[in-house]
């Protein structure tokens, strides 16, 4: 016999899309925009700080980051966010998810103010500030991902929990349009304020001092969404689902719904000890972990690992597009401002026309398609597109306008794909007891697939002559049948992942069956 579910439980599941869910979307999905405006905020201040740090009046073009320094500035924060994701997500299992929250928000907003401090003007200690305070603002970051995956999931009613979460991380694209909007903002500011000649006509006055406040101003910006924030996240109350089924206390679950949905729920607390959905103990390493949900955690870790590889590998790309349709001129014929602006205007209209919508393509289309066959399609159209990108290579490079419109819809199913699902998914598959621990080991396994998409393709896809400070790799061309690979590899890993449109969290995680019962997977 199926467990009986709580009625509090129940209640949340069946409720109407009330005002309680749009401020839970917009709590948590402020989180993910100021997660984004801090993650992808660096790459459009990376070529000034080689010009202000790294530049050599006797070469011909100016400065940029040495690859080591560029891998530092670029990759620490994804690494604290590994890390982060790891720690916080099993911290939220183990403190609750509401008194996590709050943390991880004051370690963003306090890191992302310092980001932009730095002890000395010389490069080591600018670079070496940097990086120490960017670990920790991804440390944050990372906490919160599994940390808002799973309030959102376990606020939800299971008709619409689908695009609630999605809505979460459609934030995301938000927050990397509003890092490009300041960017280009600050940039323009200064760039009519302190005037200044490109560098090939003028190598040391097209860097003006006044330079070195733009990308400080562009990096601490990013506290001000998130200290706007705090407030509101600590009003939130516990989720009854960590009140509930981790911390036992039914009483104070149905207590704090009651005010949240504005209506009385009595729990017959009789049928709460034992009989009810909750009541298994074992762990993440158990025998019956492994049966049950084994395989679902293989599936969330390697797809999310797969897309991320590819999705993170677009900054290997976007320069030789920006340059193909003129978007960005060569960076000798600039002045370290206007290259700042020319970038951020790039970004905005990569973000308008790609980032956003398929964020939202998903968060409309989740529910009613599901997330199985989205997460499926996503991988298997940026297949296509890769192999379309890589087969025809030269033909590309006479076609600006195809590659960028090829480009372009890669990204966009990635979006409107498992970019959304693989952050989705894990925050409902799994038991409660374990839910932001599983959304955090997998989300881990995402940013190490980021870490490989940034860095060792950054190496690989050096074609001849390389830029700079690199050795020659595969080139861009074989990079991209690589890239096509592991597209591939996350459309075949997809097939595992279970589908839990219009289910109940306990239903999907299967908390409302018996240890012994008979088990068929969906």
């Amino acid at each position: 016999m199926p467990r009986a579910q709580l009625t509090v439980l129940d209640k949340l599941d069946k409720a109407k899309t009330q005002g309680y869910h749009f401020l839970a979307i917009v709590i948590a999905g402020m989180g993910f925009f100021t997660d984004a405006y801090d993650l992808f905020s660096i790459s459009l201040v990376s070529k000034l700080l080689g010009r202000l740090y790294y530049t050599d009046l006797t070469y011909k073009n100016p400065g940029t980051l040495p690859p080591n320094v560029s891998a530092a500035v670029t990759g620490v924060a994804l690494c604290g966010t590994l890390a982060g994701q790891l720690f916080f997500g099993w911290l939220g299992d183990r403190l609750g998810r509401k008194s996590v929250y709050g943390f991880t928000l004051i370690l963003m907003v306090i890191c992302s103010l310092a980001s932009g401090l730095s002890f000395g003007h010389q490069p080591k200690g600018v670079i070496a500030t940097l990086c120490f305070f960017r670990f920790w603002l991804g440390f944050g970051v990372g906490g919160d991902y599994p940390l808002s995956a799973t309030i959102m999931s376990e606020y939800a009613n299971k008709k619409t929990r689908g695009s609630f979460i999605a809505a979460v991380f459609a934030m995301q694209g938000f927050g990397i349009l509003f890092a490009a909007l300041v960017s280009l903002l600050v940039s323009a500011a200064f760039k009519a304020r302190y005037k200044a000649p490109s560098y090939k006509e003028d190598r040391a006055g097209s860097t003006v001092p006044e330079a070195d406040y733009v990308w400080r101003i562009i990096l601490m910006f990013g506290s001000i969404p998130a200290a706007l924030t705090y407030y509101w996240r600590m009003r939130m109350p516990e989720t009854a689902r960590y009140t509930a089924l981790i911390a036992r206390n039914t009483k104070q679950a149905a207590s704090d719904m009651s005010k949240v949905l504005q209506e009385e729920i009595v729990e017959d607390l009789d049928k709460v000890e034992t009989d009810v959905v909750g009541a298994d103990q074992w762990g993440l390493f158990s025998p019956q972990f492994a049966k049950r949900h084994g395989l679902h955690l293989l599936a969330t870790t390697s797809t999310w690992f797969f897309l991320d590889i590819a999705f993170y590998s677009q900054n290997l790309f976007q320069k030789d597009i920006f340059s193909k349709v003129g978007w960005i001129p060569p960076a000798a014929t600039m002045n370290a401002i206007e290259e700042v602006f020319r970038i951020s205007r790039a970004q905005t209209y990569i973000a308008l026309c790609g980032t956003v919508p398929g964020y939202w393509f998903t968060v409309a289309f989740i529910d009613i398609i599901g997330r199985f066959w989205i997460q499926l399609m996503g991988f298997f159209f940026m297949t296509v597109f890769m192999l379309a990108l890589a087969v025809p290579y030269h033909h590309w490079t006479n076609n600006h306008t195809g590659f960028v419109v090829m480009y372009g819809l890669t990204f966009f199913f990635a979006n409107f794909g498992p970019n959304s699902t693989t952050f989705i998914v894990p925050a409902e598959v799994f038991p409660a007891r374990l839910r932001s621990t599983c959304h955090g080991i997998s989300a881990a396994c995402g940013k190490a697939g980021a870490i490989v998409g940034a860095f060792g393709f950054l190496y690989a896809a050096q074609g001849s002559p390389p830029d700079r400070g690199y050795k020659k790799g595969i080139g861009l061309r074989n990079s991209l049948f690589v890239l096509a690979v592991s597209n591939f590899l996350g459309m075949f890993m997809s097939l595992f992942v279970p589908e839990a449109k219009g289910k109940s969290l306990e239903e999907v995680a299967k908390e409302n069956m018996e240890d012994g019962e008979e088990e068929t997977r969906v």
